[in-house]
């Protein structure tokens, strides 16, 4: 009786977590077409036009317009503005700056600041953690050093600023971005092999 019991419980774990992420990944697609059709709906209205999935064009459209603007020297400037406006106010700040860590670590921070993906032994020896390379510097003995960002699980965006030598780091093998998956992941997207000793 237990055996069937058991069998039965794992084999709807194992159908949960497959239908799991289906279902949420199905939820967060609707949410953002629906979103995106209603915001942009009103302004279709007002030219006539009332064509089922044409809210969504205009809307990514639109979001690649303003990517055009903060990307050159005037949109910067006014985008800063802006920033600086926001960040000024009370919980609103607090929640902006949250989320533009968060998409920053995705963007900017995969590509423009980690210049690689490396295993450090930390917070102790024994113990091997991902870092993500930041700098490179040398000592006055002239012994080579990384500048490293060791992210927790599984908010990236926090975490500790580490000097090591080069020699006492291993390399993943693995890009930036594909680290980031296995961090925010507590591990679950990591590879089945690791290059550790």
């Amino acid at each position: 009786m237990n055996s069937i019991t058991q069998n039965l419980r794992s084999k709807l774990f194992a159908g949960l977590a497959t239908l799991l992420p289906l279902y949420l990944t199905f939820i967060v697609v609707r949410f953002l077409f629906v979103s995106l059709e209603e915001t942009s709906r009103p302004i279709l209205k007002n030219f006539g036009a009332d064509i089922p999935g044409l809210g969504i064009i205009l809307t990514v459209i639109l979001i690649y317009i303003l990517g055009v603007l903060v990307t050159n020297f005037l949109g910067k400037k006014i985008f800063n503005f802006g920033e600086k406006v926001v960040k000024k106010v009370p919980v609103v700040n607090i929640i902006y700056t949250t989320l533009k860590q968060i998409t920053d670590t995705f963007t900017k921070g995969s590509k423009d600041t980690f210049k690689g993906a490396i295993y450090i032994q930390y917070p102790r020896r024994g113990i091997w953690t991902m870092a993500f390379i930041s700098g490179e510097s040398t000592s006055q003995q002239g012994v080579p050093y990384y500048h490293v960002f060791v992210p927790t699980t599984p908010n990236p965006t926090s975490g500790f600023f580490l000097l090591i030598p080069q020699a006492d780091s291993v390399k993943t093998g693995m890009s930036v971005e594909d680290g980031l998956k296995t961090i925010i992941s507590g591990g679950l997207l990591a590879p089945a092999k690791n290059p550790l000793p």
